[in-house]
């Protein structure tokens, strides 16, 4: 059964302080069933459960959280994205061969509309984006024979791939469009065995860097990276935009992956670096606080930033500025999604073993059940 996480996590275990605040959110009284209904997204993400790997929507029901629609894939699944007009995008996780578009119907079950399938030379790294006007869709990829990282070039209609760019680094992941209509790519670095993609080798070679694509062209515009060479950079989220920059410049926030080879200096390592558009900048966990060096997923919140930590067991919490805010406790933290409440504040979800928890804008967390189900890395709301 998959863990939530690339890796098997470490054993749960929380302080006494985080267990009970933990204890406590999970029996705290829950709204009725028609304000949990208003206030909860449906969240499309991926899972393996009694019925093997599985692409779906998740909806409140009650107090926990269900399946409203479900579709069998062949492999674990990654990345998620959801397209205008209801449609949605899974990948297969790395290295990963298979595209798929599908669409929720109304029977609470799920049709496929199309599979790309990726040539034998080359694999998926788990992650796709659509051009803002939906006829193109972006990929990350690698060329199996020379471990180079690319960005694949897909008519976004029929799936079938028409080009590709170099991401000028190794094991390029996930990937977003700025403002300004380029490409941010988070090359990872980490060279691999091209036969399962995973198998980490030669880390003394390893290169992690931030890009930004011309979208016309594929042209390097930019590249950063930074100090510690054993800092993976893995997922990225949009943040404020930066006091004092150029119009539509935003922070870009990145959950990172240590690869030290001594434990200790692992264990103490950064989960998140933010760039504001020139520089590249880590920032620290609060006094006392362990991450164990690894940033599942990350998400903007309100003023800052969250980064799941599934071998700390928890969601680390920073503001913009990189000043520490908290933890929240949650077994196997992974997933994490921001999604508005009706209001209009946005609410972060959080995704764990056993449970997703929800914390909104005032600092009030919920925790909802999850049944028969056990996700996968990421998640994304719907609408």
């Amino acid at each position: 059964m998959p863990t939530g996480i690339d890796e098997m996590a470490a054993p749960f275990t929380l302080q006494r302080r985080q267990w009970l605040a933990f204890a406590a959110s999970l029996a705290a009284p829950l709204a009725t069933s028609a304000m949990a209904a208003a206030r909860a997204p449906q969240l499309v993400t991926a899972w393996e459960g009694r019925d093997g790997y599985q692409v779906g929507v998740l909806a409140q029901q009650g107090a926990a959280l269900t399946a409203s629609a479900a579709l069998d894939v062949p492999t674990r699944a990654h990345g998620m994205w959801a397209e205008a007009g209801g449609t949605l995008l899974a990948v297969a996780r790395r290295p990963g061969d298979w595209l798929l578009r599908w669409k929720p119907d109304g029977a609470g079950g799920g049709k496929a509309i199309a599979w790309g399938w990726i040539e034998p030379d080359r694999a998926f790294n788990g992650h796709v984006v659509a051009s803002p006007d939906g006829k193109l869709l972006y990929t990350t990829e690698t060329n199996l024979e020379t471990g180079q990282g690319l960005i694949g070039l897909r008519d976004a209609a029929t799936l079938e791939k028409t080009g590709e760019w170099p991401t000028h680094g190794m094991d390029p992941h996930e990937l977003l469009l700025d403002a300004d209509g380029s490409l941010m790519v988070a090359n990872g670095g980490i060279p691999a065995l091209p036969e399962t993609g995973r198998l980490k080798i030669h880390m003394d070679r390893m290169d992690a860097s931030l890009v930004r694509l011309d979208t016309r062209t594929g042209a390097l515009i930019g590249q950063w990276r930074l100090a510690d060479r054993r800092l993976s950079l893995r997922h990225i989220a949009w943040g404020e935009p930066v006091a004092g920059g150029a119009p539509g410049r935003r922070l870009l926030g990145i959950a990172l992956q240590a690869e030290h080879g001594d434990a200790a200096a692992k264990a103490v390592a950064p989960v998140l670096a933010v760039f504001d558009g020139q520089r590249l900048q880590t920032h620290a966990a609060g006094a006392g606080q362990l991450l164990a060096g690894y940033g599942g997923d990350i998400a903007h919140t309100a003023g800052g930033f969250a980064v799941s930590c599934p071998r700390a067991n928890g969601v680390a919490l920073w503001r913009a500025d990189g000043s520490w805010t908290g933890f929240l406790p949650l077994q196997e933290a992974c997933a994490l999604a921001a999604a508005p409440a009706p209001g209009g504040e946005p609410s972060l979800w959080a995704a764990g073993r056993l449970a997703a928890l929800t914390q909104d804008s005032w600092g009030a967390t919920r925790a909802s059940p999850l049944t028969d189900l056990r996700l996968d890395n990421h998640w994304a709301p719907l609408g």
